[in-house]
């Protein structure tokens, strides 16, 4: 039997160009070679994996009402709540609305708590904040907060139910939006003016998710060490090999 020799490049890994869906957003493909060459032969064996777009899960077909037109459609739907139009409708915008917030939660919970570290602010962490004095009561500002979103989620509301219907403003009549897509409003919404091309909405998505992710991983780790995520950082970089998340569920 002759001997075959595992060289360096035997794994030899080649993204196309579109790089992969979940880090980037984009087509959500991934090519990769795997060659090995035996050592008697100068024949070349090689054989490619593809992670096709629309599968989550490699050899799980998707749902055939999630066939890869939408952003950041992997076909994931175990349960099946997106089978009704009408419900896939309003889950399209309800992750894209939310993951924008996780996003804006996920910077607003660390970068406080690394600006107080380093000095220049002095503020509460995430975790703290509601015990702060502001200028009105806690209960005060969530009866505020309450109606404000209230009215901005009836709206929104409308617009995906009927998509324009809400681009003037009913109080300001001189105010309105151009006609735009349902969730990509444009105009002062959109300052830097940036066209929402396909690749932009899978990459947005894409980083929404992982925001939301940290966001549950945020709330995880304050109630396991207390802390927030930039101490915790600050705390394993101190001492890498003993703390680190076998130490902490170990309880040392």
């Amino acid at each position: 039997m002759a001997a075959v020799t595992t060289q360096a490049s035997i794994a030899v890994f080649r993204p196309c160009a579109s790089k992969t869906r979940f880090l980037t957003g984009s087509s959500g493909k991934l090519n990769r070679e795997v060659s090995i060459r035996p050592s008697t032969s100068s024949s070349t064996t090689s054989f490619k994996v593809e992670a096709k777009k629309g599968e989550w899960l490699p050899g799980l077909a998707s749902p055939p009402y999630l066939d890869g037109r939408l952003p950041g459609d992997n076909g994931f739907d175990p349960l099946g709540l997106a089978e009704d139009p009408e419900n896939l409708r309003w889950m399209i915008q309800a992750e894209l609305v939310n993951s924008r917030w996780a996003m804006l939660g996920v910077v607003g919970m660390i970068l406080p708590e690394v600006l107080t570290k380093i000095g220049i602010i002095n503020a509460p962490n995430w975790y703290d904040a509601g015990k702060a004095e502001y200028f009105a009561s806690s209960s005060t500002l969530f009866v505020i907060e309450f109606i404000l979103f209230h009215y901005v989620e009836i709206r929104r509301w409308q617009d995906i139910k009927n998509p324009g219907c809400v681009n003037q403003d009913p109080i300001f009549k001189s105010y309105s939006l151009p006609p735009h897509e349902c969730g990509y409003p444009g105009s002062i919404f959109n300052p830097l003016n940036l066209a929402p091309t396909e690749e932009a909405k899978e990459k947005e998505l894409a980083n929404g998710r992982l925001a939301m992710l940290a966001f549950l991983g945020f709330i995880i780790q304050y109630n396991v060490t207390g802390e927030g995520p930039f101490d915790n950082l600050l705390k394993h970089l101190s001492d890498p090999w003993h703390n680190t998340i076998v130490q902490t569920f170990a309880g040392k």
